[in-house]
């Protein structure tokens, strides 16, 4: 290895020592576990996304070390992770965007160059630390709200809830119509703002009013924070 850590350690060069080699390995697993400890600081996890995470660094750093300047074998590197398909429901913004980073600082590893790797992990989960210290971004999604009514066939609900909506909603959207109990029903599903989550019940009570006591449902959107 160089003398300084912002050098090269020379695993990109046209021989990989054993030393160097096993260096990058445990440095990029050692970053790894300081990515994953930052994704699971105020956030929602499950136990094999974050092993994963830790050990996609490492997992990425053999693949350059490996690779070490070869174009045909970088090509057939290229072609074999062609093949790998995720079958499971997407990620969040923030789980791609880790994903992301964590290959990143892998492939400085594989570079050798473990000095930038250390600073680039630092200063961005620094960063995420900041912005989830000031909550960033989520005013819109605490106040977003899907919105669900049942009424009988014969209201006409076009502007039935329109008062109820300027006073309970910043904004409301219809975005399905759909008849239920062999068409005696409209089911009616709004994209809705509350002015104030504290007001639900309030807002509740006033619904059940006018759809003559049926069945009425407010929940989160399930699309909001985490869309990108």
């Amino acid at each position: 290895m160089n003398e300084t850590l912002l050098a090269s350690t020379g695993t990109t060069a046209s021989t990989l020592t054993l030393v160097s080699f096993v260096g990058c390995i445990a440095a990029s697993l050692a970053l790894g576990f300081v990515l994953a400890l930052c994704y699971c600081f105020r956030n929602r996890y499950n136990k094999g996304f974050v092993t994963t995470l830790a050990m996609l660094p490492a997992i990425v750093c053999v693949v350059i070390a490996m690779v070490n300047g070869n174009l045909g074998a970088g090509v057939a590197v290229a072609g074999a992770f062609s093949l790998v398909r995720f079958r499971s429901v997407p990620g969040s913004a923030r789980d791609i965007g880790f994903i992301f980073l964590s290959m990143a600082i892998g492939l400085v590893c594989g570079m050798g160059y473990l000095g930038y790797a250390a600073v680039v992990t630092v200063i961005l989960c620094l960063g995420f630390f900041v912005y989830q210290l000031l909550d960033f971004g989520s005013n819109s999604a605490q106040t977003d709200r899907t919105l669900r009514i049942t009424v009988p066939e014969d209201l006409d609900y076009s502007t039935l809830f329109d008062d109820l909506f300027d006073k309970y909603t910043n904004y409301r959207d219809l975005v399905m119509v759909k008849t239920t109990n062999m068409g005696s029903l409209y089911r009616l599903t709004y994209n809705i703002g509350m002015v104030d989550p504290a007001l639900e019940r309030a807002f509740i009570d006033e619904l059940r009013c006018r759809n003559g006591n049926m069945e009425i449902s407010i929940a989160l959107q399930e699309a909001g924070a985490e869309r990108l």
